[in-house]
């Protein structure tokens, strides 16, 4: 692989990462956020779902825009927003102003989101794709790893503020990576016959695609899963199990890790066996796990090591399905690969929004809520990944057109 294919994974992995530091830095914060503003804890997640749900709704516009303006100018765009969202955020006074301002800061974030999957499909098809997707996830699970740790720094230094101080900083750093490093893969020639009344359409085409759908919700439910962890997880392990803000960042990280190791094989086995069998044999394994954990909840074994442990082997599993369902689901639509990406994050993110709703309506400061929601996900991942992977499109991809 080239010089260029791996900064071409740096950079976007980086832009697609400035969304998900927001969240993830932020995560420690929400017990505190509560304190701080006198809020339930129901109302301090109504501001995670609110940046979750304008993350799905912004890329319906953003993606389409990107095929007919080219990849960069919405991408500007986006930075810009989150930026000022972000600097909303850290001087909101109360919760409901928190919450508005989460939902601005999310549109703007979601341009990072959809942009960098059509950008991967612009540049390559097949193993090659799925290859730099898993590099772009390596970079772009920085995050996970990092900002948690991060954000818990921050706040016992200088409070939960800092966090939306930190991530604006993030944002200006995306803007001068977007202006000196990205170079832009829609040309204007390309750009010919894109417009709104042709998204429309290119939408209509895609909804009635199965086999399109299908790919989209196995990566969605699977994400889902990992949602209802985000939304969840910080109560859960600070206030149940009585970790500190660091000790959970750790422990949040360990997933995360697993997630990032195992996806960067997601090239050598696409190459060797297909991206197909990959994710028949993946989400067999990330349902299997993740019903276990729900089983040992259950029985009353609420063990934070076996929680963390089954977590570990389940979202590593997870880590093949994410990038090789989205490089699936792209193959077939390079001529609207911005709008076949923003629906797919539409549909990913939406989803996730109303996981966590459903998860949240059960929360009651115990783990089981959450490990329910963790496996109803996986397990209908599975069944979405059986009715879809079973017919003549299913055939493995592997060589690039």
């Amino acid at each position: 692989m080239t010089k260029s294919f791996y900064r071409a994974a740096l950079v976007l992995g980086l832009l697609s990462a400035i969304g998900p530091f927001a969240i993830d830095m932020y995560l420690p914060a929400l017990p505190s956020i509560g304190q701080s503003l006198g809020a339930s804890m129901g109302a301090v997640q109504a501001s995670l779902m609110a940046f979750f749900i304008s993350l799905g709704i912004g890329q319906i516009v953003y993606g389409p825009v990107s095929d007919m303006v080219g990849r960069k100018a919405p991408l500007y765009f986006g930075l810009l927003l989150f930026a000022v969202g972000s600097i909303g955020c850290a001087l909101a006074p109360d919760i409901h102003t928190l919450v508005v301002l989460r939902f601005i800061q999310g549109l703007g974030a979601c341009a990072g989101m959809v942009v960098p999957r059509a950008i991967v499909r612009d540049l390559h098809t097949g193993h090659d794709a799925a290859r730099l997707m898993s590099l772009l996830m390596l970079v772009f699970s920085v995050s996970p790893i990092l900002a948690p740790l991060a954000g818990s720094l921050l706040i016992e230094s200088f409070g939960w503020r800092s966090v939306f101080w930190a991530v604006t900083v993030a944002a200006a750093a995306g803007l001068l990576l977007v202006g000196f490093t990205l170079p832009e893969t829609r040309p204007p020639e390309q750009r010919v016959d894109s417009s709104f009344g042709s998204a429309i359409k290119a939408y209509g085409v895609l909804l009635r695609d199965r086999h399109f759908m299908g790919l989209v919700f196995i990566g969605a439910f699977g994400i889902s899963s990992f949602f209802a962890y985000l939304a969840n997880s910080s109560f859960v392990l600070i206030d149940h199990y009585g970790l500190t803000p660091r000790q959970y960042s750790i422990a949040f990280a360990v997933n995360a890790a697993s997630f990032i190791g195992v996806s960067q094989f997601t090239g050598k086995l696409a190459a060797r066996f297909g991206l197909v069998p990959i994710v028949k044999v993946a989400v067999t394994g990330y349902a299997a796990v993740m019903a276990l954990l729900l089983v040992v909840n259950l029985a009353g074994i609420e063990r934070l090591d076996v929680m963390i442990a089954l977590l570990l082997v389940g979202y590593g599993f997870l880590g093949l399905v994410v990038p090789t369902t989205a490089v699936l689901a792209l193959e077939e639509h390079g001529a609207i690969a911005g709008t076949a990406s923003a629906l797919m994050g539409t549909l990913q993110f939406v989803t996730g929004a109303v996981v966590m709703a459903t998860v949240g309506v059960f929360a009651d400061g115990t783990a089981l809520p959450m490990v329910a929601g963790i496996a109803g996900c996986a397990l209908l991942a599975y069944a979405m990944a059986r009715g879809t992977l079973g017919g003549a499109r299913a055939t493995p991809v592997a060589t690039p057109r």
